[in-house]
């Protein structure tokens, strides 16, 4: 069986901050190295990294990883599932264990929205054409674009701009009231040992940012930031002493309405309640994404999912979003959630092309 016996981050920066020279392996490797480093395993000892980017230009981010931290003999496996890709590698690595491949991986997710690199088609006709993001659908008609995505929904299920305003405005201020206990979780990076966004975001300042799509706001949405997140998962087989260990006991990734991407979620989090055998009520605590506020806002509704239990010490709208990372941020936020609340913890996330990811840690 496998085990997660440790999680740490770096702090979450948004873009051309603090970390804006830093590429994805120089945020991720000193997470890596501090994993091992805590619980006592030589570096031989680990087996594998999987590493979620989906911003970088290619070229095998977790191998890269791997070498700036000092493993070389792990040759890395990176995927790209867009904001879902930090939850499914560690679903990835939990499998990779338990099928006896290996004993001891390190899994996560690592972006940095300063340093993307330039996109470009290359047209017959010779022309260069750059682009921000790649299509998420081979459809155009049913390919929109994030912010436009989260107004249709907000619209079809009346979240007006009020609601979700108080949303982050909340979002906000747990952040802020937790802001010394979360740096426990995290591993400084050039000196940063806390969040940088989170602020006393009142309703008047809240009211005075700009809309970027009918209802949605600057405030109900989570700034485009740098960071990374890994969890250091073993097998039961070695016997590794620990004073905390959890473990996924569901999972799934779901595919749904390319349309509407802040839905997407609902329908792996009622997969996974069931695989638990759980009700909403029987959770600890959620980790629920917040790109922005009306996905959350919708999910936790569509799913009856208790709000007074959800993001206990704040979530993406008041932290940021590294698309990569933003998965593994989330479990690495629950792991150490289930240190004061014990009990199941459930991480959500959405992503571009209507996925959901979700999973239930027990802990």
């Amino acid at each position: 069986m496998a085990l997660i016996i440790g999680a740490k981050r770096t702090a979450v920066v948004p873009r051309n901050g603090t970390f804006g020279a830093l590429f994805p392996h120089d945020l991720a490797a000193p997470v890596v190295q501090k994993l091992m480093q805590d619980a006592g395993l030589e570096p031989g000892r680990l087996d594998q990294i999987f590493l979620a980017n989906a911003l970088g230009g290619g070229g095998n981010p977790a191998r890269m990883t791997a070498l700036a931290a000092g493993l070389d003999h792990i040759s890395g496996i990176s995927i790209d599932a867009q904001c879902a890709g930090g939850l499914d590698a560690m679903a990835l690595a939990i499998a990779h264990v338990d099928a006896g491949f290996a004993d001891v991986v390190i899994a996560g997710g690592s972006e940095s929205f300063s340093q993307r690199p330039l996109r470009a088609w290359n047209r017959a006709d010779g022309t260069i054409d750059f682009y921000s993001r790649p299509p998420f659908s081979p459809f155009p008609d049913r390919d929109p674009e994030m912010v436009k995505a989260a107004d249709d929904v907000a619209t079809l299920l009346g979240i007006d701009r009020e609601e979700q305003d108080a949303f982050a405005i909340n979002s906000h201020h747990k952040a802020m009231a937790a802001r010394e206990w979360l740096q426990g979780e995290i591993v400084p990076i050039s000196g940063v040992v806390n969040d940088a966004f989170p602020r006393r975001l009142s309703p008047a300042l809240a009211r005075r940012t700009k809309a970027l799509s009918g209802s949605i706001s600057v405030a109900s949405t989570a700034p485009e930031a740098d960071g990374a997140a890994f969890c250091l998962i073993v097998s039961d087989r070695i016997g590794i002493d620990t004073d905390f260990a959890a473990r996924i006991v569901a999972q799934h990734s779901a595919g749904a309405d390319p349309t509407k991407p802040p839905l997407a979620p609902v329908p792996a989090i009622k997969r996974v309640l069931a695989q638990a055998g759980i009700s909403p009520n029987d959770l600890s605590l959620i980790e629920m994404m917040e790109a922005f506020s009306v996905q959350a806002i919708a999910c936790n509704r569509s799913c009856d999912l208790p709000f007074e239990k959800t993001n206990l010490s704040g979530g993406a709208l008041a932290r940021g979003h590294p698309i990569g990372a933003s998965g593994a941020i989330l479990l690495c936020r629950a792991f150490h959630e289930l240190r004061r609340h014990p009990g199941k913890a459930l991480c959500a996330i959405a992503a571009a092309g209507g996925i959901g990811s979700a999973l239930i840690l027990e802990g």
